[in-house]
């Protein structure tokens, strides 16, 4: 038996007097906030909500996000978390392919999830009535016990190429991979406090964030909505020991912090979801007298698979080494229907292998198929693992451009790019060329208040990149536009800027 409510029901037990969440002014202890799944997990009941049943939850960074996750797994049900910015046929895709019986979704999100659970013929309940139920509810009296490899959570991948696919995360994943991260990876104790500005609807925040803070009975600070500002007066206020981000929340929080004279020291940080150019992490850690641990993983890995550990050391420009018993490899791309190793410092896709592999897509055996070979899961990620055992994400695979017959991978250029005084970001692309197959494109954020010259920045360019490499074509633009997890939407910046 194993579960995944586990993680709240024993730290209520062990933890129960100790804050678990605050958002704004309100704080709730571990029993209150276990009291609160229970009794809410009491109200899905009479709604029809059994074991086994899928119930889509769409909600931000409040209370209610943790209160209703893990009333939904007390009952033995999945919890099929929707990102809040979706429309409503959108959700209505989500519902039909998850077969979710019901959506809970907060007041400002009922209009989408109203007209998607509509589409699907499913039942929508909102949040502040149960809540409101709640309160005079019955809690019940604890989790219904599930089998280690029973689904506990579905997650929609971001749908780059085509239809999101429902991603299935088993109790064993989810437990294991938050066990794992706060003992061997992040080890934390019940003294820590830690920024929860990663959204919750997302893996890194409900695994890394969320869950592990339960895992050992940590504080968890919610902020709805991602603000640089605010987030660095919540993490002096009540004390951060760790702040969990994704690049973009480190480049806007270090801007935040110009105009500040003093500003919180923050412990340790972690960042992931996207690599961190070298120029931001050492900028970030210089100015607030902290170490950065870049790490790696997936929706399909739990999702960490990877990280730079004190054990092991940190190598900047690397997401260091496999979790606890996680296995990670780089395979030749191009053989799809096997696994064929590469060696040291080749470049290659990354592949995994470990408890916190998921179990499948829901409902499509062909594109599972694809991802799981000879018991290893497919990334799509190029990488390659130095001799000490480091790993280096290259750039997705499907992002490689390739210029007449050349590969060129675009965070190397970025690297570089973003070391010139004038860029505050950039992101770079592949776009259509008659001759040469793709040409290598750069958008650019300039710096606020620089002035920025196009061509002075190309033939800069040129000067530190290979002439394969660098950009023929720049772009400026206020900024990059971002997707539910504040990764660079690079599928948009492609449409935007191909030849007309």
């Amino acid at each position: 038996m194993l579960s995944l409510a586990a993680i709240l029901a024993e730290a209520a037990a062990r933890h129960g007097g100790r804050i678990a969440v605050v958002e704004g002014s309100t704080h709730l202890t571990y029993s209150q906030l276990w009291r609160s799944a229970r009794a809410r997990a009491a109200v899905l009941t009479t709604y029809g909500v059994v074991a086994g049943d899928r119930v889509a939850l769409v909600c931000a960074n409040t209370i209610d996000f943790p209160a209703t996750y893990f009333a939904v797994l007390t009952l033995g049900a999945v919890v099929v978390p929707v990102a809040p910015m979706l429309t409503g046929d959108e959700v209505a895709h989500v519902l039909r392919d998850s077969n979710a019986t019901l959506i809970v979704a907060a007041d400002e999100f009922t209009s989408a999830a109203e007209v998607g659970a509509a589409g699907a013929g499913v039942a929508a309940l909102g949040l502040s009535s149960l809540a409101t139920q709640a309160v005079d509810a019955d809690p019940v009296a604890d989790y219904v016990a599930r089998e280690p490899g029973d689904v506990a959570v579905i997650l929609y991948t971001s749908g780059t190429t085509g239809k999101p696919k429902g991603a299935a995360l088993t109790q064993l994943n989810l437990v294991l991979n938050a066990t794992v991260h706060v003992l061997d990876t992040q080890p934390m104790t019940s003294d820590d406090v830690l920024m929860g500005c990663l959204p919750l609807f997302h893996t890194f925040g409900q695994t890394a964030a969320m869950n592990s803070a339960f895992r050992v009975g940590a504080t968890l600070v919610l902020l709805p909505r991602f603000d640089a500002d605010e987030c660095l007066d919540l993490m002096g206020r009540h004390g951060v020991t760790l702040l969990l981000g994704v690049p973009t929340m480190f480049s806007r929080m270090l801007a935040a912090a110009e105009h500040r004279s003093e500003v919180p020291v923050i412990p340790q940080a972690v960042c992931g979801g996207a690599p961190l150019p070298l120029k931001l992490l050492h900028a970030f850690q210089d100015r607030f007298g902290t170490v950065i641990h870049e790490g790696y993983g997936l929706s399909e890995t739990s999702p960490i698979a990877a990280a730079n550990q004190d054990a092991f050391g940190t190598r900047p420009g690397t997401v260091g080494h496999p979790l606890w018993g996680t296995r990670i490899a780089i395979a030749r791309p191009e053989v799809t229907e096997r696994i064929e190793m590469l060696g040291v410092d080749e470049v290659g896709e990354v592949v995994v292998q470990g408890p916190n592999v998921f179990a499948g897509y829901i409902g499509n055996s062909a594109a599972t198929a694809e991802a799981l070979v000879d018991g290893w899961f497919r990334t799509g990620d190029l990488g390659a693992r130095d001799a000490d055992g480091f790993l280096r994400i290259v750039d997705r695979s499907k992002d490689l451009v390739i210029r007449g017959g050349f590969n060129v991978y675009p965070r190397e250029v970025e690297e570089v790019l973003i070391r010139h005084p004038a860029v505050a970001q950039v992101a770079v692309i592949g776009v259509p060329h008659d001759d040469l197959g793709e040409e290598v494109c750069a958008v650019v954020v300039p710096v606020p208040g620089v002035l920025l010259d196009v061509e002075e920045l190309i033939a800069w360019s040129r000067g530190h990149l290979g002439a394969h490499k660098y950009p023929r074509l720049l772009h400026t633009i206020d900024e990059l536009p971002l997707g539910p997890s504040h990764k660079v939407l690079k599928r948009e910046l492609r449409t935007r800027f191909a030849p007309a």
